[in-house]
């Protein structure tokens, strides 16, 4: 799971928090995906005329009261990070993520989506849609911490019952080997210790993840393969979870 939305909650709360400047916050996450516009959306959600650059967009939001962002990466069946209404959350599950933006009067849901203009430009578009006010349910940091490992050891241990050795096997190891260090950590300035370890254990399942898809079901019966789907759809679901607990433990100043 590469999120587009990751990068702007971890170095837009760093930069509401105080540890950052705007302008390095805005840098930050347009070096990972382009240029980054804020859509529009009907009167009442955000008074925007049009689209508007994401550093002109964060200093709008912040005159109305823009305190944090919230990282959402949902599935079907498994909304993690969402609110609600039902317009949201289906636009991020099918975009399989999503930000939370709480204001000081209401909440807004941002998905993003390629924006691709001709052959060289590359960006992200947000769409923006009105989000319940209500601060959504997720783990925090310890108890993901615990789920994620927890469900590491499960999984290993039900691939290794199907004779399953390819998801993380030899290969797989080399594989994550050649992709080294990416060069960015998942998080921003600011975060503890702790957040910053969780994020980077779950990025790099999330890889895991990622390569071991290729060999889906290979030399197995359909018993053997509904159990590698259940294993590996269940350390997805607590990557999924580790990651949005890691980006909500911003420390205060």
């Amino acid at each position: 799971m590469q999120s587009t939305s990751a990068p702007l909650v971890a170095w837009g709360n760093a930069w509401l928090s105080g540890h950052v400047g705007l302008d390095d916050a805005v840098d930050a996450v347009e070096r990972r995906g382009g240029p980054n516009l804020i859509g529009t959306v009907p009167p009442g959600d955000l008074p925007f005329d049009s689209d508007v650059p994401l550093r002109g967009a964060l200093v709008r939001l912040r005159g109305l009261g823009l305190s944090a962002f919230r990282l959402a990466l949902p599935t079907w069946g498994d909304p993690c990070g969402l609110v609600g209404p039902a317009e949201l959350n289906q636009a991020a599950i099918e975009a399989q993520e999503g930000v939370l933006v709480q204001l000081s009067d209401r909440q807004v849901g941002l998905v993003p989506s390629a924006d691709r203009r001709g052959s060289s430009y590359v960006g992200v578009s947000w769409a923006p849609y009105p989000a319940n006010n209500v601060t959504p349910r997720v783990p925090d940091l310890p108890e993901a911490e615990r789920r994620l490992r927890l469900t590491l050891v499960e999984t290993a241990e039900r691939l290794r019952a199907v004779d399953d050795i390819a998801s993380f096997g030899p290969a797989v190891h080399r594989a994550l080997d050649d992709l080294g260090d990416m060069g960015t950590p998942p998080l921003a300035h600011g975060y503890p210790p702790r957040a910053h370890r969780v994020a980077a254990q779950a990025e790099r399942l999330a890889r895991v993840l990622r390569l071991a898809e290729p060999g889906r079901g290979r030399g197995m019966n359909a018993h053997q393969m509904g159990l590698r789907d259940a294993a590996l759809r269940e350390l997805d679901a607590s990557v999924r979870r580790a990651l949005v607990a890691a980006h909500a433990a911003i420390a205060l100043p």
